[in-house]
């Protein structure tokens, strides 16, 4: 196996850049004065930061350690993991400044904000238990993903596994319980030049060079490498990546948070174009890695490390450094997103609800703690649950099914009733369920006949319920 090209410079670069993201969260915490600032950042974001964090929370360990793994073990069908959340998110981009505008107008900050202000509290809290257990299971995701790029890069070091887990879950929590979103979004504005700099404008230049040149890598990778017909697995994974986002609620957190419908959608497409360019760039650096790094499961225990372990091998010595910095940069990123999207949904869309009169600096309290706990937990299923991909699948799975549909349909559709509602809710995540346990008959994924059945439920049961002259009351909206 080649030997690293990391140097006590590129360990100087990587320890110099955890202390800047744990100082940015420290500076932020002086702009939190309400629960607003801390899930919302104030409603401020301009376009330029809502990019910069829409992408870096997107390219995360599913995403980037996970995605590049499927490269290497099954070649170019990858992309077929990418793309459908791709159209996902240029759809929600498209609907982000309603979101926005709807939650200035009515004050509404969340998913379940929108799900009582249309059906009651009921809604609320059903969707409030599906988004908090979602939220907190991906960011064992990108626990995952951390983790392997730490025991990648740190093998001389004898960094194990479980000491990258629990040294990532650290440095995410200094800086998300001492600055909420505002720290998240900032950090993640850093982190997004630094990844785009290091791993996806220099390394796959650096790969395909190595290579001999991208002629030379089509005629090395054998032909089955390079279809893209999907198996069960993949196509299972596929329609999960799709709905997700018409419920992400990391992503309707940010079109809440932006300061105009304008600086909402223009942000969101144009962090999604950029992550566009991220899944040509991730397949090209996972195929060169399965020519360069023949050896790479036997070494690194897993094809996940495919990513950290081009960039240990092959970028030069400081770029290295900013490599790994950048990768961690990216996980991280991602989960702090949805450690903070796990809080604010415990805090403010369950307990402050029940306890309408809570006082600021114990609601503030409790946020901080729960992002502690709820980090705690996503490192157990960290542990548990060590592939990316898998980790990140498994949590998106039963709330795409669930929640996907009901959260756009709450959105857009007037008639919809709170009787149909529940029922989609219900269906999706009761079907999506069995179909797990009964081991996914034919390889179908079960976000599959769990979003079905959400669909067909919600749609008879509303006709079955709406009364015309009692419709639920639907968020004015005007650009």
């Amino acid at each position: 196996m080649l030997s690293t090209n990391i140097t006590g410079l590129d360990y100087v670069i990587i320890a110099v850049y955890m202390i800047f993201l744990i100082s940015i969260g420290v500076y932020f915490s002086r702009k939190v004065k309400s629960s607003e600032d801390y899930y919302l950042a104030g409603r401020s974001l301009p376009f330029i930061v809502i990019m910069a964090t829409v992408c870096a929370s997107i390219v995360g360990g599913g995403a980037m350690i996970g995605r590049g793994g499927v490269t290497y073990s099954k070649g170019a069908v990858s992309l077929m993991l990418g793309i459908p959340y791709l159209i996902g998110m240029f759809v929600f981009s498209g609907f982000s400044g309603r979101i926005q505008v709807i939650g200035k107008k009515h004050n509404i900050s969340s998913i379940p904000d929108l799900m009582e202000f249309r059906f009651g509290s009921t809604v609320r809290y059903l969707s409030a238990v599906l988004i908090a257990f979602t939220m907190m299971a991906t960011v064992g995701s990108q626990i995952t993903g951390t983790a392997i790029v730490l025991k990648t890069f740190g093998a001389d070091w004898g960094i194990t596994y479980e000491m990258g887990a629990c040294i990532a879950l650290f440095i995410v929590l200094i800086y998300t319980t001492c600055s909420g979103l505002f720290g998240v979004v900032y950090t993640d504005v850093v982190q997004f030049f630094v990844l785009l700099l290091a791993v996806y404008l220099v390394l796959p230049f650096i790969a395909v060079g190595e290579v001999g040149g991208i002629g030379t890598l089509l005629e090395k990778i054998p032909g089955e490498m390079l279809s893209i017909k999907p198996d069960s697995q993949i196509i299972g994974w596929i329609f999960t990546n799709l709905v997700f986002t018409m419920a992400g609620a990391e992503m309707w957190q940010r079109a809440f948070a932006a300061r105009s419908k304008g600086d909402a959608s223009k942000g969101m497409y144009l962090g999604t174009f950029v992550y566009a360019i991220t899944i040509v760039i991730t397949l090209i650096v996972g195929l060169c890695g399965f020519i360069l790094l023949p050896n790479l499961v036997e070494t690194y225990g897993s094809a996940d490390a495919v990513v950290p372990a081009m960039v240990i091998h092959y970028l030069p010595a400081g770029m290295t450094g900013l490599g790994i910095a950048g990768m961690l940069a990216a996980l991280m990123s991602t989960a702090d997103t949805y450690l903070l999207m796990a809080t604010q949904t415990i805090v403010n869309d369950i307990i402050k609800k029940r306890h309408p009169n809570i006082k600021m600096e114990k609601e503030l309290l409790l946020a901080r703690v729960f992002t502690v706990s709820l980090g705690l937990l996503a490192l157990v299923i960290a542990f548990k649950i060590r592939a990316a991909y898998n980790a990140l699948m498994f949590a998106w799975t039963f709330y795409a099914a669930s929640l996907g549909i009901p959260a756009f349909v709450a959105l857009f559709w007037k008639k919809a009733t709170k009787e149909g509602i529940v029922a989609g809710i219900l269906a999706g995540f009761i079907i999506s369920i069995v179909w797990k346990f009964m081991g996914e008959p034919g390889g179908l994924g079960s976000a599959i006949p769990g979003s079905l059945a959400s669909l067909v439920c919600l749609l008879i049961v509303t006709y079955l319920t709406y009364k015309k002259e009692e419709p639920s009351p639907f968020p004015e909206y005007s650009s």
